[in-house]
């Protein structure tokens, strides 16, 4: 998919669906909040972004979250502009909320989500907005275990048949991770399908593959555990 950039935020911009693309020091919240979180995210770097979101998701498995960037105060600060540290495409299921499972609030994250974590042109173009325009430096394509989706595709498959309505569109997309792990269980399907995302960013053009390469942008896969809330960081180094 090829999108050109000014035609792409100009549309964006004059339908009023996103924020301004363009932020100005006093566009954006003043000041850190309680927690010591500067408000400037696109200062982070990938790995300090992916820190953040280790850090939240202990705060979650223990029960002990912050809940950061919730108040009237703060979300007054947002209203003109935000700056997201991080981008995750993460699954529809109601059980794998990013913003809780990695303690984060208001304007923290850029959050796409889809059954099975697929990727299609508009979560694509969504992704490369966030990425462009708003300074994200980290996507996290996030899985999870026992996702109905992936269990839909593996059925599927292997009964030979079709799922009904659109959900077909679910099992042709996790198929290659299907595929692949056909002697395996459905927790190593779910982690494959994450992997496949993950290489299809990195080498999305026009300019994801770009970014990646020169180290301005990551795109890390990761397997939550529903029973412990625990994230496993599958390309983390």
């Amino acid at each position: 998919m090829r999108i050109h950039r000014a035609l792409f935020a100009a549309a964006l911009l004059g339908s009023g669906a996103l924020a301004t693309s363009t932020f100005a020091a006093d566009q954006l919240p003043a000041k850190a909040d309680a927690h010591g979180h500067a408000p400037d995210e696109a200062q982070l770097t990938p790995e300090q972004a992916l820190q953040r979101l280790k850090d939240g998701n202990d705060h979650f498995v223990v029960n002990k979250p912050e809940h950061p960037h919730l108040t009237p105060q703060w979300r007054n600060q947002l209203a003109t502009g935000q700056h997201p540290f991080a981008i995750v495409l993460g699954c529809a299921d109601s059980r794998t909320a990013p913003e809780v499972i990695f303690d984060q609030g208001l304007g923290d994250l850029f959050v796409v989500r889809v059954a099975g974590n697929v990727v299609n042109d508009e979560i694509l173009g969504s992704i490369e907005y966030a990425v462009e325009h708003l300074g994200s430096p980290l996507i996290v394509v996030l899985g999870h275990e026992r996702c109905g989706a992936v269990k839909a595709a593996r059925e599927t498959i292997a009964a030979k048949s079709e799922a009904p309505g659109h959900v077909q569109s679910l099992v042709k997309a996790i198929e290659p991770a299907v595929t692949a792990t056909a002697s395996a269980d459905a927790e190593t399907t779910a982690k494959a399908n994450v992997m496949n995302v993950v290489k299809a960013l990195e080498k999305s053009g026009p300019f994801l593959s770009e970014k990646v390469a020169v180290g301005k942008v990551k795109v890390v896969g990761a397997h939550y555990d529903l029973d412990t809330g625990a994230v496993e960081f599958l390309t983390a180094k």
